[in-house]
């Protein structure tokens, strides 16, 4: 990964000692969400939206480094609680667009966020939250190791892995923790496929009006799923906070996860309007995330551009 000057020294691959609540857990507090954290970083200089680069070689690192005994473990290091009521597995058709997204914080935990495959014109952009990339406020707290598994469900990866080359931020975030969103570029899979030619892409919108149903998907760190089965909640959208919410109570590691509009059940397609930011409490009731205006699409162009 390119860095600045100034950023600190990389950081070696951490032990699995858990999952790191502060590296990946969605913000328990309103309006401004927590953060993930770890590793070096690299940024551009200047702009409204900030950009990392994973090198060659840490790319192939991260793949090596993900082992299915590793993503086992990590699922079984962290209990938030029992999944609430609001909460329910998803049993439909296979989401090949959803997506566990692996990676290492700055204590050097393996931990992990959800991620959503979308519509790019290079094939490979990703869309999840800014605070499973770096934490807020924090210039060179940046994670490392990434990797997206499609469809992860019970251990298995019916599409593989994919490492995570480039991943764009708001400035914002980085300096301020607001417009809690970030879109990934990932390299092609073992067989030089590009991911939406695997996996297909959700559709993406911006300056969309609030409101409508809404379904949001993540891989909680809540019993008995522990990260291990997409859970999903309904609900109504609201302005709120000067950001939008839907009753859901998925908690840690659903972190990122889609907002999916005009959501059909039957084919596993909608439109993406968010992803999964914070929480209104320990014991959540409300779900919270950016709405996608100017800011988003500028980092989705660096994304699906690179």
């Amino acid at each position: 990964m390119t860095a600045t000057p100034a950023s600190p020294p990389r950081r070696a691959h951490g032990r699995t000692t858990g999952l790191a609540l502060a590296g990946m857990a969605l913000a328990l507090a309103v309006p401004t969400p927590a953060a993930a954290a770890g590793g070096p970083a690299g940024a551009a200089a200047a702009g409204p939206v900030s950009v990392l680069k994973f090198t060659a070689k840490e790319r192939k690192d991260a793949l090596a480094y993900w082992t299915p005994a590793r993503i086992k473990a990590v699922g079984k290091s962290v209990d938030l609680g029992p999944t609430g009521p609001k909460a329910k597995p998803w049993r439909g058709t296979t989401l090949k667009t959803v997506g566990r997204l692996f990676f290492v914080n700055s204590t050097g935990a393996d931990t992990w966020c959800t991620a959503t495959a979308v519509q790019s014109a290079n094939r490979s952009a990703v869309m999840t939250a800014a605070h499973c990339v770096r934490r807020g406020s924090s210039p060179y707290n940046t994670n490392m190791s990434m990797v997206f598994v499609p469809a992860y469900h019970k251990g298995k990866m019916p599409y593989g892995a994919f490492a995570v080359r480039q991943a764009a931020t708001p400035r914002a975030w980085e300096k301020d923790s607001t417009d809690d969103l970030s879109a990934l570029t990932v390299d092609a899979d073992k067989s030089r496929r590009k991911l939406t030619d695997v996996v297909g892409g959700q559709a993406i919108a911006f300056n969309r009006p609030v409101g409508g149903t809404i379904s949001s998907l993540g891989y909680s760190a809540t019993r008995p799923q522990l990260g291990e089965e997409l859970l999903r909640c309904v609900g109504t959208a609201k302005k709120e906070h000067g950001t939008q919410a839907i009753p859901c109570d998925m908690s840690g590691g659903s972190s990122g996860g889609p907002w999916l509009a005009d959501f059909d059940t039957t084919t596993g397609k909608g439109v993406l309007v968010s992803v999964n930011s914070s929480l209104d409490s320990l014991t959540p009731t409300k779900m919270y995330g950016e709405v996608f205006g100017a800011t988003a699409k500028k980092v989705y162009d660096k994304a699906q551009n690179a």
